[in-house]
């Protein structure tokens, strides 16, 4: 079994590192640029040629990879090319496809919206036409598909023959936990991807309402630092905040909760009994997100149970030798 993870993302140099470690010969190929390219196994940063130039050696590195691997793990609904030319010729060759959806490209808002979510947003570069376009042509060559949680279920299961929820990977040995002590001025992080669909401007005015009203805390904006700069200092924080608007966690709760650290993000409550009753996520939209860290930081005796919560949660559900061993099941199935 030879498998290879792209077109990009935070995610494709785990899994394959994990596939590794369960003797599955694995690559993580990143083809353009983008602040996580360098974790990956290749960064061939396609996207820095003049056209022309790009779309040859991307076909010259496609008939490469199609020579070398069976199946072609494409991630974020994207794959070789824009207009996805290559699932046809990957299918010509007899090549094995599966698709992981992360999020944006798959969630629209009418669907979110029908799960009684006032919150949710999504990117604009991804109107609601685009998205069902792309999964109708998807799902025309590729016939089981990956989510990593029940949010994302409802958008992408009628166009698959078979959707597999694979929760996120992590790697824990690589995160140390520094469980938070009682701080007289703790720090409190948010990291986000995206501010709108985050909803970073109602953790900026909790923040700022709850220094006006005099409480003793640090505040860090984390924006476009390298992912081992990020961890350095989510390291040092008691609290991280992750997202108030989808409904559902990722990879900055994730690391968070690896790294001992109490998390507050939203979780829909149609979805918290989809998820272990070991969650330890506490739950905050953009209406409430004032009172809960103000509770959590009222409460400093909470944040070392958190964190150690946190972390048995993720090396429970989330480890990636567990994941990885998940993934070659489905392989199997292709």
């Amino acid at each position: 079994m030879r498998v290879v993870h792209l077109p990009y993302g935070i995610g494709i140099s785990t899994l394959s590192r994990a596939l590794r470690a369960q003797g599955v010969e694995a690559v993580s190929c990143s083809l353009r640029t983008h602040h996580y390219a360098y974790m990956a196994d290749m960064s061939m940063h396609f996207d820095e040629y003049p056209e022309d130039k790009r779309n040859e050696l991307r076909k010259a590195f496609l008939h490469e990879l199609m020579d070398k691997y069976d199946i072609f793990h494409f991630h974020f609904g994207e794959t070789f090319f824009p207009d996805k030319s290559d699932l046809q010729l990957l299918q010509n060759k007899g090549k094995k496809m599966i698709v992981h959806h992360r999020g944006s490209e798959a969630r629209m808002l009418s669907i979110a919206k029908g799960f009684n979510n006032p919150y949710a947003r999504v990117k604009r570069s991804w109107p609601e036409q685009k998205i069902v376009a792309n999964l109708k042509l998807l799902s025309a060559y590729i016939h089981h598909a990956i989510v990593p949680d029940h949010e994302l279920l409802p958008y992408v299961k009628p166009y698959y023959k078979q959707v597999h929820v694979v929760p996120y990977a992590i790697n824990c040995s690589e995160l140390i936990p520094c469980y938070p002590p009682p701080d007289a001025e703790p720090l409190v992080v948010h990291a986000p991807s995206h501010k709108e669909i985050k909803g970073t401007a109602y953790v900026l005015s909790a923040v700022g309402r709850l220094k006006k009203n005099g409480f003793p805390f640090r505040f860090k904006l984390i924006e476009k630092l390298p992912h081992t700069e990020a961890l350095r200092l989510y390291s040092q924080a008691a609290i991280v905040i992750d997202q108030l608007r989808i409904g559902s966690f990722a990879n900055l709760s994730l690391e968070a909760m690896a790294m001992g650290k109490p998390v507050i993000c939203y979780i829909r409550e149609d979805l918290r009994r989809k998820f272990p009753p070991e969650l330890p996520i506490v739950s905050a939209n953009p209406d409430t997100v004032y009172n809960v860290l103000k509770d959590l930081l009222s409460h400093p005796e909470r944040w070392e149970k958190l964190g150690l919560q946190g972390r048995q949660y993720v090396e429970q559900f989330h480890g990636m030798e567990k994941i990885a061993k998940a993934l070659i099941e489905i392989y199997h199935r292709l």
